[in-house]
């Protein structure tokens, strides 16, 4: 008999988790398990990627109320005499407009976002909040399940999270999963009393896919002119991923006379910010902000040069991908920085900021040699983590971890 698992995300947007979600669902059994995914937002670069075999489940009508603007939302509310959810609506409004911490207003505003979302009346074997904050909440509080999972993604500490909140529903998870050795040590050590609970499954990334995909386009996407160097970044447009930095480090190469361009694949809360400075900087024609794209690995694969400039990362699956196309690439020293490339001998680790940054692309584009000892050390690599869905697979019947 199958078992039943469910999924729940806030979205399938572009974003790492997101990504990584869909890279385990296309590697999932169907003939051993049934899945049903729960989205908070029926919208997404990755809606198109979902295997057909997993069920979306739709959303209570409480709750499209709710996520409407919050005129309309307030207004229909009361329209169908739901008092609660209307005064719910209106402070979650005020919550979201106060100053401070994203993740802890998302924490902050559970609680008035729970009462619109509706209890799940199927019963699962397994039910899995995989990205951290509202996705575990909806896992503990509306989901009936044999076992709860909870899955981060990120560093933790520097999510800036209040840990307090979190234990509670962390109490009440089977397991928790991150994404790499130094995300787990975080969680340890935040949360002693259930290190016994947290697993390591890497990000699941497929070489022989992300290699077709990159070969779709045959076209300079670029518009590369004789002589440029092209660096690309991928990643959501959140002061996390650092590109206020890399809009700085692209002026320092520019003043020193390199003949580059910047392209960043991606969208978020940041994009106004970044293409006011942009333009400030007078770096327009040379600095992109290309949006989403489902099909990011053409663009990777003419790129030059792969940054990943970020203040913090759990683990980056672009990165990931930089590597298994074979990319000499500049990180930043993020914590888990370690995690994802060996230094001097994989790529270059910066410092977090814009002169190591620029100073690290400039070392790159003037050493060709090293550029191509990065990349022979890349293809001799087995990069390929397509068997970590066996970890999963032991989690969910219960075995012994390996």
């Amino acid at each position: 008999m199958k078992k039943k698992l469910l999924f729940i995300m806030p979205s399938l947007a572009a974003g790492g988790g997101e990504r990584s979600l869909i890279n385990l669902l296309s590697y999932m059994d169907y003939e051993q398990y049934e899945v049903d995914l729960h989205l908070m937002n029926h919208e997404g670069i990755f809606l198109e990627l979902l295997p057909e075999e997993v069920n979306l489940l739709p959303l209570s009508e409480g709750y499209l109320r709710f996520s409407q603007p919050i005129g309309r939302s307030v207004a229909g509310h009361l329209k169908q005499g739901e008092l609660s959810l209307a005064l719910n609506r209106m402070l979650f409004s005020l919550n979201n407009r106060a100053g401070g911490n994203v993740s802890v207003k998302e924490q902050a505003g559970w609680k008035y976002v729970s009462p619109s979302l509706r209890k799940l009346k199927e019963e699962y074997d397994v039910a899995i909040g995989y990205l951290e904050k509202s996705s575990i909440y909806f896992c503990v509080d509306k989901v009936k399940a044999k076992k709860k999972i909870g899955w981060i993604h990120s560093d933790y500490d520097q999510l800036g999270m209040d840990a307090q909140f979190d234990q509670t529903y962390f109490r009440a998870l089977n397991h928790i999963v991150t994404v790499s050795d130094e995300c787990a040590k975080v969680l340890c050590n935040r949360f002693p009393e259930e290190a016994h609970k947290v697993t390591v499954i890497y990000n699941m990334v497929s070489p022989s896919m992300i290699r077709a995909m990159a070969r779709a386009e045959d076209e300079d996407l670029f518009e590369r002119q004789d002589g440029e160097t092209v660096i690309l970044s991928i990643g959501r447009l959140q002061p996390e991923k650092g590109f206020l930095l890399a809009v700085d480090a692209f002026r320092l190469l520019m003043e020193r006379g390199y003949k580059v361009k910047w392209h960043i694949i991606g969208e978020g809360d940041e994009r106004e910010a970044l293409q006011h400075k942009i333009e400030e900087y007078g770096l327009s024609r040379r600095f992109k902000l290309l949006g989403v794209r489902s099909n990011p690995y053409p663009y990777l694969e003419q790129a030059d040069i792969y940054v990943q400039p970020s203040r913090f990362e759990g683990k980056s699956i672009a990165i990931d991908e930089a590597k298994i196309l074979h990319k000499p690439i500049v990180i930043t020293a993020f914590s888990t920085a370690n995690d994802q490339l060996r230094r001097n001998e994989e790529g270059l680790i910066a410092e977090m900021s814009p002169e190591s940054v620029a100073d690290s692309i400039a070392k790159l584009i003037d050493d060709p040699g090293l550029r191509q000892r990065f990349k022979r050390q890349l293809a001799s690599l087995e990069l390929g983590t397509e068997q970590e869905v066996n970890k999963f697979y032991t989690l969910v019947q219960g075995g012994e971890m390996p």
